[in-house]
Order: structure tokens, then sequence, then C-alpha cells
């Protein structure tokens, strides 16, 4: 846990789980979001550490003609070169683990919220968030979710879920669960729950 003035709670879920539709509720109610796809781009964009460190391992032919990184060129280089990936990641992933522990410092806010994808699966690296927030759907839904959203078929769907933590690690790493699979109106009203348990988490420890 970091000294920070703001509580901070690590917001995550599954690929077409919700996540953005409950970080904007929570924006919508003055909470600071920070993003780690945000992140992702700001580390890399030109004038940048993260892509001349990118520019160094990969060669300029993944820089696009204003300098700033050809992420389609740099997707083709990952897809099916494993060694590339995990050296992408490790130019990236610290960056913007780096740009989102300053931001939770910044911040003078009651609490805020970390919107993190890929929490599960980089746990290790985040045990200083003060607690963790699950999007959740049941598999089945979250799956015909991502076929409908991208347009695409049922195999790839298959393997992009497999590529992420399962549901049952998500859910034991989760201090607050939100099940995203029924009405608006319940979403909404999860949300403001957990505003308020949130705002009195930040305000105890602030008086202790």
């Amino acid at each position: 846990m970091i000294a920070a003035r703001a509580y901070v709670v690590g917001l995550t879920g599954g690929i077409a789980a919700g996540k953005t539709a409950v970080a904007r509720r929570f924006e919508a109610l003055g909470v600071p979001v920070h993003d780690a796809d945000v992140a992702a781009r700001v580390v890399v964009e030109p004038g940048s550490e993260g892509l001349a460190a990118i520019a160094g391992v990969f060669g300029l032919e993944v820089l696009d003609a204003q300098g700033r990184l050809d992420r389609a060129a740099m997707r083709r280089r990952v897809f099916a070169d494993a060694t590339a990936k995990q050296s992408l990641e490790a130019i990236i992933h610290p960056r913007v683990r780096e740009w989102l522990h300053q931001r939770a410092l910044a911040e003078t806010a009651p609490y805020c919220l970390l919107a993190i994808p890929l929490l599960a699966e980089n746990i290790a690296h985040y045990r200083w968030i003060d607690r963790i927030l699950l999007v959740d759907v049941p598999e089945a839904v979250q799956l015909e979710r991502l076929i409908a959203r991208d347009g695409i078929d049922r195999s790839l769907a298959e393997r992009m879920l497999a590529q992420q933590a399962s549901r049952s690690e998500r859910l034991k790493l989760a201090d607050d669960v939100i099940d995203n699979s029924s009405s608006e109106v319940a979403l909404d009203a999860h949300v403001q729950a957990l505003h308020r348990r949130y705002l009195a988490l930040a305000a105890q420890r602030r008086s202790s």
C-alpha cells in the first residue's frame, strides 16, 4: 500500500465485461479515473524514452513517417513472435505502472480509480493498490458481447478469452464485484453504493 493522499481502487474485468461503462459512471460522480490503456499510448509518444527504447530494439521500421509508433507494423511483429511480444511488454508495462503510480500519488480527491484490464495477470506489480473492484459477467455473456462488439467469429473470441486470466482467478483477487449481466438501472445503483463505500473508506483511512 502506498502513502497516497487518495484511496486507490483498481478497476478490472475480463474483455467485454463492461469496465468502460462502470468507469464512466464513476467519472460522472466526479471520481478521477486513470486508464492503463491511455498510459500505454502516452508512454510511447514521440520524444518519449519508451518510443526510443522500442526503436532501439525493433528498428526504425516500426515508426511511421511522423516518427510515431506504427501500431499496425508493431502488431505484425509481435503477433507470431512470443519473444518480440515479451520484449515490447518489458518496455511498455513498467512505464505504464509508473505512470499510474505517479497519478495515484498526485491525487487530491478522496479516492481514485485505476482502470487496469490485465490487473490479475500483473497483480504482483500492483500490491500498492488499496482495493480491487471487479466488473464480472458469466463467460458465456462475455463471449457473446465480444463477438457482437468486435464483429469476430466465435473461434477467435474464445482464443482471446483464453489469453486472459480466468474468471475464477479474477474473482479470487476482488474485494468488490459488480455483476454487469443485468440492467443499466442495477448497474447505476451498484456504482452509487460502491461510491459511498469508497468515500467512507477514504475518510476512515485519513482519520486514522
